[in-house]
């Protein structure tokens, strides 16, 4: 039986997209970890508890299906502030939360991290 799960887990894995935008942030490439992490030995990897297996694959099955947005439509593809689904990819993109991270250091930091040869986190040893 564990070959099956194991099949079953790597098919989800194949059919999970990779976002680009979210690097080292992403839940397909979280799950990919974690499904070579569980299953070590391949299809001989023994489970501890099959249930447990069984039903966390059900769960990302249902939420790669996108099971309870088609059970539960809304009315509106925004939030109760108005953004868009778009606009939440675009400001959660890896590279917009760098810039944002940049901003908010203060002028002298970034004025010396610029003329510095040394690293930012060197200064702070």
């Amino acid at each position: 039986m564990a070959a099956s799960r194991y099949r079953r887990f790597l098919r989800l894995c194949e059919e999970w997209p990779v976002e680009e935008t979210k690097r080292q942030r992403d839940l397909g490439t979280a799950l990919r970890q974690r499904v070579a992490q569980a299953f070590r030995e391949g299809e001989n990897t023994p489970i501890a508890d099959p249930e447990a297996c069984d039903q966390m694959y059900e769960s990302l099955v249902r939420i790669h299906t996108n099971y309870y947005k088609n059970k539960y439509p809304r009315l509106k593809d925004t939030t109760f502030t108005g953004v868009t689904v778009e606009d939440c990819r675009m400001i959660l993109a890896t590279d917009i939360l760098k810039q944002m991270e940049d901003m908010k250091k203060g002028t002298w930091r970034r004025l010396r991290e610029k003329f510095s040869a040394k690293k930012p986190e060197e200064d702070l040893k």
